[in-house]
């Protein structure tokens, strides 16, 4: 009997796969040390005409997904009408930039074109894109709107790319009798003529990304997993892209061009050998789904920033706008929230690496040259317990964003406490002080001179 059933899809095992078989670009620790690695936190942000109405970003048109509790089911023709009436009076990117600084955030990554094929700005290579809307004709440009807002503020800007687009014709546009979409078999596709042509529109408008819109620090691409590495001849598209932005960072989802590893919605429970950046909603969804109230709350998103940095990673926030531009208000919420944390314990997560093993502290932790923040997941109500350090190099131990110092004690082996510079453990005192706040950080200065410092053991 024929099997018509929907494969299951682990979108994780899937990212492993793709890692597994996508290795990055040799010097891509080198490239991404000029500022990716240790950037701390980013935003995503999705969206597109269809934001309308109020449906997943691309994939309800192929029948939805079951992780994409918005996905829903529409047909092709539905998705795509929302293209011509696409006019988001609301659409204020400068006011996201901005928030995105206050949070913290050191980048920004926008979808231009996701799978659907619509692309944000005018593009001169074919129809589908906001000249279409009535936005688009009125001259609006939305990612040179984006652009310039965020690199105004300072920020980073990226720029999200689907190599995959289910509205070509050449690509071979998506039609409702295609489905159910199922990840282990590649769409229709058609001729070598037509293929090549879609390469060749990719490629222009890649080169319009990169050569119109001033410098383009990082391109997010997606939907490689439809077709092969040979297919896409990923060579032949990154080198294109270094010919025309040699600074230009790329993901590991081109296949073998990638400067960094893109784990979605789950975080890898050690550190990776690569520079990575970990992808994850503040709810269930993508782009604005109005039925998804799901919302993470600002200590789950702090605990996820802290744990993916604690590895060595960054943290791209995704927000949804809705369809006039508007951002929902619960995500607007949570950056103000995160901006309130971050203000005070920033140096924590931005610009340092993984601190401690987990044997040594009981929580994550993170480092910066002498420097150990220790971040407290749960409040301590007596003393904190730091194992395996060099206890004579304590100098201090500090509450971030607080005045004055805490008590600590310096304990080591019985037939260890003469020796210049032996390992021990540091107990701090923590009673009388307050630890109460969302998540509180101490400081660990390890930059005593262990030749001024007396060991004893009581």
């Amino acid at each position: 009997m024929e099997d018509n059933s929907v494969e299951t899809f682990d979108l994780k095992k899937m990212t492993t796969r793709m890692h597994d078989y996508w290795p990055l670009v040799d010097n891509h620790a080198q490239r991404c040390s000029r500022w990716f690695s240790g950037a701390g936190l980013g935003l995503f942000v999705h969206w597109d005409h269809t934001s309308q109405q109020g449906i997943e970003i691309s994939w309800p048109m192929v029948g939805g997904v079951f992780s994409l509790p918005g996905g829903k089911v529409v047909s092709a023709e539905q998705y795509h009408s929302t293209a011509s009436t696409f006019n988001p009076i609301n659409w204020n990117p400068k006011e996201i930039a901005q928030l995105a600084k206050a949070a913290g955030m050191a980048y920004v990554v926008f979808t231009s074109k996701h799978h659907n094929g619509w692309a944000a700005w005018p593009s001169k290579v074919g129809t589908r894109n906001i000249t279409s809307s009535a936005y688009g004709r009125g001259g609006g440009d939305i990612l040179r709107s984006y652009v310039e807002a965020v690199r105004s503020e300072g920020l980073r800007v990226g720029v999200y790319y689907s190599l995959s687009d289910w509205g070509h014709p050449d690509y071979l546009a998506w039609k409702d009798e295609y489905k159910p979409y199922i990840f282990s078999e590649s769409p229709p596709m058609g001729t070598a003529e037509q293929w090549q042509s879609y390469r060749k529109y990719l490629k222009a408008q890649l080169t319009e990304i990169l050569t119109e819109y001033g410098p383009i620090d990082l391109l997010w691409f997606d939907g490689g997993w439809e077709r092969s590495n040979e297919d896409w001849n990923s060579k032949d598209i990154g080198d294109h892209i270094r010919s025309l932005s040699p600074d230009t960072l790329i993901n590991d989802r081109l296949f073998t061009q990638g400067d960094f590893r893109t784990p979605e919605q789950w975080i890898p429970p050690k550190p990776l050998p690569e520079p990575w950046e970990c992808c994850m909603t503040m709810n269930y969804s993508w782009a604005y789904v109005p039925s998804d109230t799901a919302f993470k709350t600002t200590y789950e998103i702090l605990r996820t920033l802290i744990e993916v940095v604690s590895r060595g990673g960054n943290l791209l926030l995704n927000i949804g706008p809705r369809g006039d531009g508007s951002l929902v208000p619960e995500e607007r919420s949570i950056m103000v929230e995160v901006g309130k944390w971050m203000n005070v314990n920033k140096e924590s997560v931005v610009g340092v690496a993984p601190g401690l093993e987990p044997w040594q502290f009981y929580g994550p932790s993170t480092r910066n040259g002498e420097t150990i923040y220790l971040h407290q997941m749960a409040v301590p109500t007596e003393s904190v317990v730091v194992r395996g350090v060099k206890v004579a190099r304590v100098k201090s131990v500090k509450i971030l964003g607080q005045q004055g110092e805490l008590k600590f004690t310096r304990r080591t082996a019985i037939n260890e406490v003469h020796l210049k510079d032996p390992d021990g453990e540091v107990i701090i005192d923590v009673k009388g002080h307050d630890l109460s706040g969302l998540i509180p950080v101490l400081v660990l200065d390890l930059s005593a001179n262990p030749d001024e410092v007396e060991l004893r053991n009581w």
